[in-house]
C-alpha cells in the first residue's frame, strides 16, 4: 500500500511540476501585482503557428478557420516597484504581445520601457517595424542589441529609418556585461553558436531580486556551446529553453542539419541523468508548427513525465 501511495504522489508531482509556478493571467488579481513578474508572451517558432501555407494536418484545419494557435516566441517583463516593463524579442506579433505586456502594467501607457532583441532572424526583431512612422511613431525607445546587431539595424531600411527618425534609440550589449536596468532587474547577454548571417546570437540571464530566468531561444546545439548547459541552468530558477523540433525527422524530405537545434529529445537525454529538480526548471519555448508539444498528447505527456514543462502563453514567473 505505501508504495502505491509513493507511486501516485511521484506522478502528481511530476505533473504538477509543468503548472506550479504558471498562473493564467485571467487568475490574477491586479491589487496584488507586485515586486517583479516575468511573462511568457509567445512560445511558437518564427513562422508562428499556424503556419503560413502549411498544408499539414498541423496548421490547416486553424488557418481554414482563421483560429491562432500560438504567438511567437517573446518574454516580458514588469517591476512593479519601479513601474517599468521590457520585452525580449520584438516578434511579428508585437502588438498583441505589447497589449498583454501593458494589461500587467500599472504606470504609464504606452511603448515599453526596452526592448531585448537576441539576433536578426525573421520572429526576433521584425516587430520592431510597428514602432516607425506608419504605425506609433515611437520615442527614442531603448532597443537592447549587439554589436552586428546593431550594424545591421543602422544600415539596412527599413530599420534605419527606426534610427533616423529617433523612434528607436539602440543601446549596445556586450557578451557577458551586465546591463542594470532598475534597482531590482539585471540583464546579461551570453553569446550563444547560431546560424548568424546578419548579426550575432544571444541568450539573455534575468536577474531579479528574488529570482532568476534563463532566456535561450535559438541555438544550434548544446554541443557547440563553450558554456555547459546543465551547470547555466542550474545557476537560476527558471530556464527557457530552444525547443523548435521535438526530434529528428520530424520535417520529412529535408535534411535537419541545415536547420540545426537542440531536439527536445536530445535536450531530455543530456539531463536524464540529473536531479527532478534541475529538470523542473526547464520550460520548453521557440516551438516550431510541427512539434507536437504545441498539440499537448503523448508529447506533452512524456516530458511530464521525466520532469520537464512547456512555457505557456500568459504565464507569469516571479522573480
Amino acid at each position: 500500500m505505501r508504495a502505491l501511495l509513493f507511486l501516485f504522489l511521484s506522478i502528481v508531482t511530476l505533473y504538477a511540476c509543468d503548472t506550479e509556478v504558471q498562473t493564467p493571467e485571467k487568475e490574477l488579481d491586479p491589487a496584488k501585482m507586485e515586486g517583479v513578474e516575468l511573462i511568457v508572451l509567445g512560445i511558437a517558432q518564427d513562422a508562428g503557428f499556424p503556419q503560413t501555407a502549411c498544408e499539414k494536418d498541423c496548421c490547416k484545419a486553424l488557418l481554414q478557420n482563421g483560429d491562432k494557435g500560438a504567438l511567437i516566441t517573446s518574454l516580458g517583463l514588469v517591476d512593479h516597484t519601479n513601474h517599468t516593463r521590457y520585452m525580449f524579442e520584438a516578434s511579428p506579433d508585437f502588438p498583441e504581445q505589447l497589449a498583454k505586456l501593458n494589461a500587467r502594467h500599472l504606470g504609464d501607457p504606452g511603448v515599453c520601457d526596452g526592448i531585448f532583441i537576441t539576433h536578426a532572424h525573421m520572429g526576433h526583431y521584425t516587430g520592431l517595424m510597428y514602432l516607425g512612422r506608419e504605425s506609433v511613431g515611437a520615442s527614442k525607445v531603448p532597443v537592447y542589441c549587439m554589436p552586428r546587431m546593431k550594424t545591421y539595424l543602422t544600415n539596412n531600411g527599413p530599420w534605419s529609418q527606426l534610427v533616423q527618425l529617433e523612434n528607436i534609440n539602440i543601446r549596445n550589449l556586450e557578451s557577458n556585461s551586465l546591463i542594470t536596468l532598475d534597482t531590482n532587474l539585471i540583464v546579461e547577454a551570453i553569446e550563444v553558436p547560431h546560424r548568424d548571417e546578419f548579426s550575432e546570437t544571444v541568450g539573455f540571464r534575468i536577474t531579479g531580486p528574488k529570482k532568476s530566468a534563463l532566456f535561450i531561444p535559438d541555438i544550434d546545439k548544446w554541443s557547440r556551446w563553450d558554456l555547459d548547459i546543465k551547470e547555466e541552468v542550474s545557476k537560476v530558477d527558471y530556464a527557457f529553453l530552444d525547443a523548435t523540433f521535438y526530434s529528428n525527422g520530424e520535417i520529412p524530405g529535408r535534411d535537419m542539419s541545415e536547420i540545426p537545434h537542440p531536439f527536445v529529445e536530445e535536450t531530455m537525454d543530456l539531463f536524464s541523468n540529473t536531479s527532478i529538480e534541475l529538470r523542473k526548471k526547464i520550460y520548453f519555448i521557440h516551438l516550431n508548427h510541427t512539434n507536437p508539444l504545441l498539440r499537448g498528447g503523448d508529447a506533452l505527456r512524456e516530458i511530464n513525465e521525466k520532469g520537464f514543462n512547456t512555457a505557456k502563453e500568459g504565464a507569469i514567473f516571479r522573480l
